[in-house]
């Protein structure tokens, strides 16, 4: 069955979309759209680097995305707006991660394979990485989702609680770091932050429970990544960008029919 590449490719992004589901649903109601975009174009470094070194790229993905969360972490508030601060941070490591995969020299790299995804290429190694980091994602949310979930409502309880609103972040920050660098082969570093945000967006006017709200986004983007993957080989289109495109259409329904049943 592994010997397909279509099983393949749909199994990778189904892992990644159960990886991202839980985890866009708290960047989603902390307003945190730009702190994974920042943290995810920062992979582009760490592959740069890990090609460099010939080091594991999920190594070195996971290394960059998380000492960028937390620079992001430890500069905010000191002066600068966060959008301001992850606005600079992001394309500057962006761009630093562009010029130093220029600098390798003996090494051939499909740069648009790690910025746009490149799903079809999946091999088991890499399904085996992909599933075990969302294993990760998923048990370490499921593990502090009381504590998190009490520090996204209000830090002021979370501490009566006897809850430190700063490890829940910490636990984001590592979960979030995982899952930039296990979805670069699926949809590549430009779209992961689509791939977190819009399947939670999506299910947000749908659920009405916290819990709901994971599942349900981790339903649409399982099927967002099933529908895409198929348009993209009927129409021969780009399998992430398809796959993104197919969870934008499943959040503008939502949307509809969210607002459809309030108004009745």
């Amino acid at each position: 069955m592994l010997d397909d590449f279509m099983m393949r490719a749909t199994l990778a992004g189904v892992g990644v979309a159960f990886a991202a589901a839980p985890l866009g649903s708290f960047v989603v109601w902390r307003r945190m759209a730009y702190f994974g975009d920042a943290t995810a174009h920062a992979a582009i470094l760490g592959v740069a680097i890990s090609l460099a070194l010939s080091m594991s790229i999920f190594v070195g993905a996971v290394a960059v995305a998380l000492v960028m969360a937390l620079t992001v972490s430890a500069l905010s508030g000191r002066g600068y707006a966060m959008d301001t601060l992850l606005g600079v941070l992001a394309h500057s490591a962006l761009a630093f991660g562009l010029v130093a995969v220029s600098f390798l020299s003996g090494v051939r790299i499909d740069l648009m394979a790690y910025l746009f995804g490149d799903i079809l290429s999946v091999s088991r190694g890499d399904l085996a990485i992909i599933w075990g980091g969302a294993a990760l994602v998923v048990g370490l949310i499921a593990w502090r989702w009381h504590g998190l979930l009490t520090a996204t409502l209000n830090e002021d309880l979370a501490y009566s609680c006897g809850i430190d609103p700063r490890r829940e972040k910490l636990v984001l920050t590592l979960s979030l770091a995982i899952t930039v660098a296990v979805a670069i082969k699926v949809v590549g570093v430009l779209l992961i932050a689509a791939m977190l945000i819009i399947p939670a967006a999506a299910a947000r006017p749908l659920s009405r429970t916290p819990e709901g709200m994971a599942m349900t986004a981790a339903a649409i983007g399982a099927a967002s990544v099933i529908i895409g993957l198929r348009t993209a080989y009927v129409v021969d289109t780009p399998a992430g960008p398809t796959i993104v495109c197919v969870a934008a259409l499943c959040f503008a329904a939502a949307s509809m029919l969210g607002r459809t049943t309030r108004l009745g």
